[in-house]
């Protein structure tokens, strides 16, 4: 999933830069100005959605790339205007930028059913390899060889996760006051087990007061800029005029957050009737909802979030489990918010939603919870804002609000690594007894060599997780 070099909420020039790094260059197709007539075949995009749910490996940048090298600079649906405009606005946003991406062209390209079926393919290939998997732990998880396999993983998401509070923080603390402000989230998580909410509303409230008084501390990242390739026309042009659904309507508004709402409320509603509103599906629901208009910074930032709800709060999964979900996330295709179905799975399976007999279909019906109350404010936010985007079309930049955020963001996510590297360094403490039992040295080892190959050699979270999976498979086997 995520290559954390560009994680976190990436500014359009990185994004572009790491784009064009892989796309081909060249003036792409030799198409002229379309009408309304020229559309994108349906069922061309269609494919095309659907093969990227499976390939959308790399993090945000990557999938960003890959979009962009297609849809922008070989297929010439999207112009490169357009499709900055697009994603300027979805980095405004809670939630996974690309998989919005996705479903803002693909909206554009072809209403609401074609916003709904980009960002939903965007997002089901990686559910059902992530639910196999999740079933293959739960089953298969103490097994000597799984085991081991794990304990080398265990190290190496520490690292991961250390590095993108790194890469994040050289990003977004560009002065003094937002270090401070970083370090102030990290202690009001780390000694006062402040939920994160209230870090991400006091984070929002400092910005928006200093954004007045100090204008220049608060000004975010990011902005348009283009690659500087000149291309044919493209089929959604420059000068294209918005098809009539992109066109803003206060009935469409009204109609897409109804329904949105009536389905929001359908389910809950249904889960709280039949399993109880304190039952574990129907508070999935409302925590997963919380969960996804929190995730400013990206999947990472909203980490320590699902970690205080799953494993502190409700119970349904463990703190070494919470570490092996992000090491089977990490190796799939998807946005890495994607491991909410690997808690809503384990969930459900440890709850026995369903009684001892039915831990398969509780486990699905945890991870399907799960990843619907995620996606669906997702959906909203394009389906709902994308026409007033189109109207405005100019220059969106971070606010002062969310640059507090990101700011705050890097502190919560140190706190993170440190819980990671408590349970990775001291695999057999408590909170009672922090730093009881034997200290892995080998683990140390692992650590520090994947965050060196990540950092200094540059190379990617897929081979690092692999490298130390084979290296935990190894020492396991001599041990």
């Amino acid at each position: 999933m995520p290559a954390l070099r560009d994680i976190g909420r990436l500014g359009v020039n990185d994004v572009l830069r790491e784009a064009t790094a892989h796309a081909p260059h060249g003036p792409g197709s030799t198409a002229t100005h379309h009408d309304d007539a020229a559309r994108v075949p349906f069922g061309e995009a269609l494919t095309y959605w659907l093969k990227l749910g499976f390939i959308s490996f790399g993090g945000p940048a990557g999938q960003i790339a890959m979009m962009h090298a297609e849809l922008v600079e070989r297929r010439r649906w999207i112009s490169e205007r357009r499709f900055l405009h697009a994603l300027n606005y979805t980095m405004l946003l809670p939630g996974p930028e690309a998989q919005q991406l996705a479903t803002y062209i693909g909206w554009l390209m072809h209403g609401t059913v074609g916003g709904l079926l980009a960002g939903a393919l965007f997002v089901l290939p990686s559910l059902a390899i992530l639910v196999t998997l999740s079933w293959i732990y739960l089953v298969f998880g103490d097994t000597p060889a799984v085991a081991g396999v794990l304990d080398g993983i265990k190290p190496a998401v520490t690292a991961i996760v250390v590095f993108a509070a790194w890469r994040i923080g050289a990003r977004a603390l560009t002065n003094p006051f937002l270090r401070a402000m970083a370090a102030a989230a990290f202690i009001a998580v780390f000694a006062f087990d402040v939920p994160f909410p209230w870090i991400v509303l006091s984070a929002a409230l400092t910005g928006l007061v200093g954004g007045w008084f100090s204008p220049d501390t608060f000004r975010g990242g990011g902005g348009h800029g283009a690659t500087g390739i000149t291309q044919g026309a493209a089929i959604i042009d420059d000068d294209t005029p918005p098809p009539a659904w992109a066109r803003f309507r206060w009935r469409s508004v009204f109609v897409h957050v109804g329904t949105g709402v009536a389905l929001w409320l359908a389910v809950e509603a249904w889960l709280a009737w039949r399993l109880g509103w304190h039952g574990p599906l129907a508070q999935m629901g409302w925590f997963f909802t919380k969960a996804a208009l929190l995730t400013f910074g990206g999947a990472y930032a909203v980490l320590p979030y699902v970690y205080q709800g799953g494993v502190e709060h409700y119970g349904w999964l463990t703190g070494t489990q919470m570490i092996d979900g992000l090491a089977l996330g990490e190796t799939t295709p998807g946005p890495l918010i994607m491991i909410v179905a690997f808690v809503g799975f384990v969930g459900g399976w440890t709850q026995a939603v369903f009684g001892p007999d039915h831990l398969v279909l509780a486990g699905l019906a945890g991870a399907s919870v799960a990843t619907l109350f995620t996606f669906l404010p997702s959906f909203l936010f394009i389906l709902v804002g994308a026409p007033a985007v189109e109207a405005t079309r100019g220059n969106l930049r971070f606010t002062a609000p969310l640059t507090g955020i990101t700011a705050a963001v890097v502190g919560v996510i140190l706190n993170l690594a440190a819980f990671f590297a408590w349970h990775v360094l001291w695999p057999d403490a408590t909170a009672d007894a922090p730093f009881s039992g034997g200290f892995q040295w080998m683990s140390l080892s692992i650590v520090l060599a994947s965050f060196i190959a990540l950092a200094r050699f540059r190379i990617g979270v897929i081979p690092v997780i692999g490298a130390c999976a084979v290296a935990g498979l190894v020492i396991s086997s001599f041990t």
